[in-house]
């Protein structure tokens, strides 16, 4: 028997922007996070270009993130779906990452800074610097980013966990609203 495809789908979706938005800050993130692990172990002689990815790609969440923030505060809701405390735990993760999708690149970037190398994005843009060269902030903000990557990973494991779970046990309609 033969389906009927409609133009109009059985679920609702979140709108373009919001879509655009999670999907490109995932890729930028899912980019950035092993260029930043892999830094402690590579050659010196390429490590400047680990540095530029990184911190240069870093930046672009953070502005990604920003416009993100206001999107979510200005864009349709969508109806809430499932018992409340999945609904509290999801929007307890999400919350978290959103916090820590901004801490993250804030802490890099003033990390860079009070390690005394202003951030250069790209090699186009000379970013300004609001600290100055300060070994012992450098080290209190490197290990604030450092702990905020490990936290991202496991609230990205979360996340792709919950989406699975309502992707493959519950055989609901969650992933495609992001889709």
């Amino acid at each position: 028997m033969a389906k009927c495809i409609s133009s109009t789908p059985l679920y609702s979706r979140y709108d373009t922007a919001t879509r655009l938005l999670h999907w490109s800050i995932a890729l930028f993130v899912l980019l950035t996070w092993p260029l930043g692990l892999m830094i402690g172990y590579v050659k010196q002689a390429v490590l400047p270009e680990f540095y530029i990815l990184h911190e240069g790609i870093g930046f672009i969440v953070l502005w990604l993130m920003l416009v993100r923030v206001g999107n979510k505060l200005f864009s349709k809701k969508l109806p809430a779906e499932g018992p409340a405390i999945l609904r509290l735990a999801a929007g307890c993760v999400h919350g978290l990452l959103y916090g820590f999708l901004i801490i993250m690149p804030v802490s890099g970037f003033l990390a860079t800074n009070a390690h005394g190398f202003p951030l250069n994005w790209f090699g186009l843009i000379n970013v300004w610097s609001p600290i100055g060269k300060s070994p012992d902030i450098a080290r209190d903000l490197s290990a604030v980013h450092e702990w905020s990557a490990w936290i991202l990973l496991v609230l990205f494991a979360l996340h792709v966990g919950a989406v699975l779970m309502h992707h493959v046990v519950k055989k609901d309609e969650t992933l495609y609203r992001i889709l």
